[in-house]
């Protein structure tokens, strides 16, 4: 679609101005009510009723239409908390050569006023589809009360656009994510006497096989999946042969297997008892075929697969991560991102409607 220029500059301004409010709000994971009564404002300063659980907020399209298929555009409004590096304070949101200082400015402020203003834009308009907003919760700890807990409120969508720092890039395929707890049981003795069965050496041959494990199934688009030990614990003092050995291994996902078929796959080649924290975060990947790869090509964007995990692992329909910013610059002290890519972001978002729901 062709916008005017003062319509982009509106938009534009108004997303700058709301992402300023946000970011000088405080809004870690599971305490985002303050965002949350912003985000809020806004729906209501722009007439558009919305409807809201725990720190979620969601709005449909004024001529929702229940026979018409359906989008769903979603971002969080999460952050992490500030590190030790940060030279700017995190809570003030800074103007300066360009960019926009602050924390939550580039992940994911920039993709959620985007995607909030391109919304109110195309609100009141006559669509071919229906259009439906979602500002979430604890996306960045993958909880339980983001956007997981209201998809049961929600109508069945064809395609969801998830506002994440891609450089405007479409990541149509991402890797999910299962955290393992292992357990390897040996049997305890003196260190002296040479006895027992030492759980340590046990959990060691497993280490080395994950280290070196290749998965023996790649995915064309994401590529191979990894399991990686992060955590080991084991033993209680010096001269006792640990009889229990416990180590966790972060294992990313390809769209080649399901948690259930990795899972399997490493519990053949390990000694150690396997047990996932959970089998929620799946990977995904755009289904071949669908309208949306077509429009990407269209648009000339870069189409690959994310490494980094987002709410996409919780959404069960077809979904592409796109957004303004760069997802180098997250959780990075002084974070920013450049005020011409909230604008182009808009720009960006409106152009993939507007080919999606029109051509």
């Amino acid at each position: 679609m062709n916008l005017k220029a003062p319509d982009i500059e509106d938009l534009f301004e108004d997303a700058l101005s709301l992402l300023k409010e946000l970011i000088e709000t405080p809004s870690f994971s599971k305490q985002e009510n303050y965002t949350a009564d912003i985000i809020q404002q806004f729906f209501e300063s722009e007439g558009i009723p919305l409807q809201k659980s725990g720190n979620n907020i969601w709005a449909f399209n004024k001529f929702f239409d229940a026979k018409k298929p359906s989008i769903l555009l979603n971002s969080h409004h999460d952050t992490v908390k500030p590190n030790s590096g940060y030279t700017k304070d995190p809570f003030h949101a800074i103007e300066e050569n360009g960019k926009l200082f602050g924390l939550g400015s580039n992940d994911a402020g920039g993709c959620l006023v985007s995607l909030i203003v391109v919304f109110s834009y195309f609100y009141k308009k006559e669509l071919p589809y229906n259009l439906f907003i979602a500002a979430t919760a604890e996306e960045e700890i993958s909880g339980p009360n983001g956007i997981e807990s209201i998809l049961g409120q929600l109508p069945a969508f064809e395609l969801a656009i998830v506002g994440e720092p891609t450089l405007m890039q479409m990541a149509v395929a991402e890797k999910g994510l299962m955290v393992i707890d292992a357990t390897i049981i040996g049997k305890a003795g003196h260190a002296a006497r040479e006895e027992g069965v030492n759980a340590i050496y046990e959990a060691l041959e497993d280490l080395n096989t994950i280290k070196d494990y290749q998965f023996k199934k790649i995915s064309p688009f994401l590529g191979k999946t990894k399991a990686t030990a992060t955590i080991i614990q084991a033993g209680s003092q010096h001269n006792v042969i640990p009889d229990t050995c416990q180590y966790t291994l972060d294992v990313r996902v390809t769209d080649s297997y399901t948690l259930d078929e990795v899972l399997e796959e490493l519990q053949n080649v390990l000694k150690a008892d396997l047990k996932p924290r959970s089998k929620r975060l799946n990977s995904s990947k755009v289904p071949d075929g669908h309208k949306i790869l077509k429009v990407g090509s269209v648009l000339g964007l870069k189409q690959y697969g994310s490494p980094t995990l987002s709410d996409q692992a919780l959404i069960p329909y077809p979904s592409i991560k796109i957004g303004p910013g760069d997802s180098a610059r997250s959780h990075t002290p002084d974070e920013f991102i450049y005020l011409e890519e909230i604008k182009k972001g808009i720009e960006g978002y409106i152009d993939i409607l507007g080919e999606y729901m029109f051509k």
